[in-house]
């Protein structure tokens, strides 16, 4: 490697004006975990006209997350989403979003989150009672249906539950939309009359009716009800302008908590519960470990810190799956890194997915193996080895709430049921904002005595 800042890093090249473009879009996966290893740390490539740098490496990570964070601003990716999420804490950049996650941050303070506990654990009761032995569920489905109510009743005090095939239909269309993004022009067939922009837009509108109608419906109350709405709506930016949130601003960071709230932590359950249909040996210590603390009952807040296993369960189910399966970046400025130049307007790739299957820090990378988060273990590697919730400023507001509640759904269900997958599926990621099932989880459940 060299040692002054001399040239781009290298990377791969092709004949075809639009060759590593047509790759990317064939596999994701595939693509970028080749390039990690025929490359190692840094791959600078073109996706089109786009200068790409993919980083694969846990300091360089820090130093664009971290570090440098002011030379960067949200990749292209994130910039699409403006479409649907607007100026949310997802999508919004520089002093406008610093303003927003103060007014947002005590929505998220510790003692709140966990006053949400009881929901989170009544809540998955409830789905578990509304199963039955031997019944065949796309579990994916039940999971995002799950998530939805939870993320409706604890940050919005809303039963949102009936919502959950519209919301489910509505993400999906979004999703196909955004799948178009690294297409050249993609922004120009987004203004055509396209059968995929016509159910985006109707998507948007079925989705900020939701929304809204939760609005109005608090604006009318005009209460605190110790949700995230309530604090939205009241909090004033005191180290700041001393304003409040806009409609337009509230209807932002609501659509953005509440669509991102409760697809990430689905997608990873439906993950873990695949995983755990295929390693017995992983399930059965899970199951000790509940019959051991809990004695049949079901959890509290309290017994968090004693699920330490169930804790590591979900941690290795997000090595393997990361719900947010890559972090982009967009540089502002010439940029170094390792020894070479990362050029103005290079969207850094940073795929937890690659960074989490790396066998420096993780030996047989494709093993399920819930004891690699050990504290000793985890401690012994740096931090950005494993991000499934980015870092730096830009960490995602939800984490601590979003880890509670895999660990309690998860300690919930397992007690009461297994799951099977069903025999011949066929299971394949989808790589989209989100790493989903394709086609589903459908799996068999039994019930647990």
């Amino acid at each position: 490697m060299p040692t002054a800042t001399l040239s781009t890093p290298p990377g791969p090249r092709s004949r075809l004006p639009l060759g590593q473009l047509l790759n990317f879009r064939r596999d994701p996966l595939g693509f970028l975990m080749k390039l990690s290893r025929d490359y190692g740390e840094l791959a600078y490539f073109k996706l089109g006209p786009v200068n790409i740098c993919m980083v694969n490496e846990p300091n360089f990570i820090k130093e664009v997350l971290v570090t440098n964070s002011r030379n960067f601003h949200k990749g292209r990716g994130l910039v699409r989403a403006k479409r649907l999420l607007g100026e949310g804490l997802l999508t919004s950049e520089d002093d406008f979003h610093l303003r927003q996650r103060r007014l947002a941050q005590p929505a998220f303070h510790r003692q709140r989150i966990n006053a949400f506990a009881e929901t989170m654990i009544n809540y998955s009761e409830r789905a578990a009672q509304r199963w039955q032995d031997g019944q065949m569920l796309n579990v994916h489905a039940e999971m995002m249906r799950l998530t939805l109510a939870i993320v409706g009743k604890t940050l919005f005090d809303a039963d949102v539950e009936s919502d959950a095939p519209q919301v489910g239909q509505a993400l999906a269309d979004s999703m196909a939309l955004f799948d178009n993004m690294t297409l050249p022009f993609s922004e120009l067939l987004e203004k055509l009359p396209l059968p995929s922009v016509r159910r985006f837009e109707q998507a948007k509108l079925n989705l900020d009716g939701i929304i809204y109608r939760m609005i109005n419906a608090r604006r009318a109350e005009n209460g605190d009800r110790g949700d995230l709405l309530s604090l939205l709506l009241t909090s004033q930016d005191t180290e700041g302008d001393g304003g409040r949130m806009s409609d337009e601003q509230l209807r932002d960071e609501s659509m953005t908590i509440f669509l991102a709230g409760h697809e990430t932590t689905a997608n990873a359950l439906t993950w873990t519960w695949y995983l755990l249909s295929q390693h017995p040996e992983v399930e059965a210590k899970l199951h000790a470990e509940l019959e051991t603390v809990l004695q049949g009952r079901l959890p509290t807040l309290a017994d968090l810190p004693r699920l330490a296993y169930t804790e590591m369960v979900l941690a290795e189910a997000m090595r393997l799956y990361p719900p947010a399966w890559i972090l982009g970046r967009r540089t502002l400025n010439d940029f170094e890194l390792g020894g070479y130049t990362i050029l103005a307007d290079t969207i850094v790739l940073m795929p937890q997915y690659v960074m989490h299957h790396n066998p420096r820090y993780y030996p047989d990378p494709e093993r399920f193996d819930p004891e690699r988060f050990q504290p000793a273990a985890r401690e012994s590697r740096p931090k950005f080895a494993y991000f499934p919730f980015g870092g730096g400023p830009r960490l995602c507001i939800g984490e601590s709430f979003a880890w509670m509640e895999g660990v309690l759904l998860l300690a919930v269900l397992a007690q009461k049921w297994q799951f099977r997958l069903a025999p011949g599926h066929s299971v394949e990621m989808q790589p989209l904002i989100t790493l989903r099932p394709k086609n589903g989880m459908p799996m068999s459940l039994t019930r647990r005595s």
